[in-house]
């Protein structure tokens, strides 16, 4: 029987103190990283391998884009490019509006978020609540056909109008990645004693892979990493198509994806994020989103190939709860996906059996 993981504690890698920036007071952000790692072992009980899930969903944001939002802002505010008083234009498909609506709120900063048409309702109705202001795109960009296009021209737009507003720019900020290489890879890596030999990220801005792979390389770990990608995403020489779902792939090929090449990139589409996600909430009892479906969905197939007694561990993104009536509502699946119940269940059934050995 193998040693369970320990928790490791550890303070957000942004955590000293800095001269000459006014940082909260015992403010949320501290509460930032140090998540679980947990072992699951009835998603895939009898694959030989052990899984382990890095719960970032716990974060106060609820979801691993708390880790870059506090670092970009700090950056910025560091760098003197934004000041207290000052306005944060950014694009988002929901979690790093939410994560930055909550940072930009603690530093007294103006924050409006572009998002668009896919982003779930009860995201935006979040970012409303943490004093973050909406800016909706509803129609794609009319070149590229791509919604996350049209996001991007609007923040243009708006830093024009707004004066002295500053664009975090997730796409190619190298605070995004540090953040994960401080914190989410490190952490991981501490926590199995520098043992791992699979590591599952989803890929958006590439953000969180770019970072926990130079962290791997830094310390000179073998571990493989598997970048799970929507279909229809461009990212890693992905093919352009309609995405039903926020958070996963891209319509542009990012700055930070350039530098990172995954040793393995597995394409889920929209149902297949569906089938996964369900999977884990009654199997683990972790209610997760769309992305986090994605990687149970392709950990179903990768299993199969693994030597038995491989170490995995996954990335759980956010928290299920902004998903509820888009992934976990059969009515929505049907509209969207065209799936009915019963075909949704037959696949998850599928899943959960896909991964036996024997």
């Amino acid at each position: 029987m193998t040693t369970p993981p320990r928790t490791v504690s550890v303070p957000s890698a942004d955590a000293p103190q800095r001269p000459g920036v006014a940082e909260p007071v015992l403010g949320v952000s501290g509460a930032v990283g140090s998540t679980p790692l947990v072992r699951l072992d009835r998603l895939f009980p009898n694959s030989g391998v052990e899984i382990l899930a890095k719960l970032e969903s716990v974060n106060p944001g609820g979801s691993t884009k708390d880790r870059p939002a506090l670092a970009m802002v700090r950056d910025a505010l560091d760098s003197g490019r934004l000041a207290a008083g000052g306005t944060v234009v950014e694009s988002s498909s929901g979690n790093l509006g939410v994560a930055l609506a909550r940072v930009c709120t603690s530093y007294g900063v103006r924050f409006v978020c572009v998002v668009d048409s896919r982003t779930n309702a009860t995201t935006v109705a979040t970012i409303r609540a943490l004093g973050g202001e909406i800016d909706l795109v509803s129609e794609p960009d009319p070149v590229s056909g791509d919604l996350l296009t049209a996001r991007l021209r609007r923040v243009e737009q708006l830093k024009e109008e707004i004066p002295g507003a500053v664009n975090l720019f997730q796409y190619g900020n190298p605070a995004n990645p540090a953040a994960h290489a401080a914190g989410t890879m490190r952490e991981i890596a501490e926590a199995l004693d520098h043992r791992l030999d699979v590591l599952m990220a989803a890929v958006s801005t590439t953000g969180t892979i770019a970072g926990c792979t130079a962290y791997l390389h830094e310390h000179r770990m073998d571990t493989r990493t598997v970048a799970v990608d929507a279909v229809g995403s461009v990212l890693f020489g992905g093919t352009p198509a309609p995405r039903p779902l926020p958070g996963l792939g891209a319509g542009v090929v990012t700055d930070i994806s350039r530098g990172v090449s995954p040793d393995r990139v597995m394409r889920v589409d929209g149902l297949a994020c569906v089938v996964g996600a369900r999977l884990l909430a009654r199997r683990e009892g972790i209610l997760a989103g769309a992305s986090t479906g994605g990687i149970v969905h392709a950990l179903g197939t990768l299993v199969r190939e693994l030597t038995p007694g491989s170490h995995l561990a996954f990335i759980v993104h956010d928290g299920g709860v902004p998903y509820l009536e888009t992934v976990y509502d059969d009515d929505w699946v049907r509209r969207t996906l065209g799936a009915d119940p019963v075909a949704v269940d037959a696949a998850t059934d599928a899943l959960s059996s896909s991964a036996r050995r024997g």
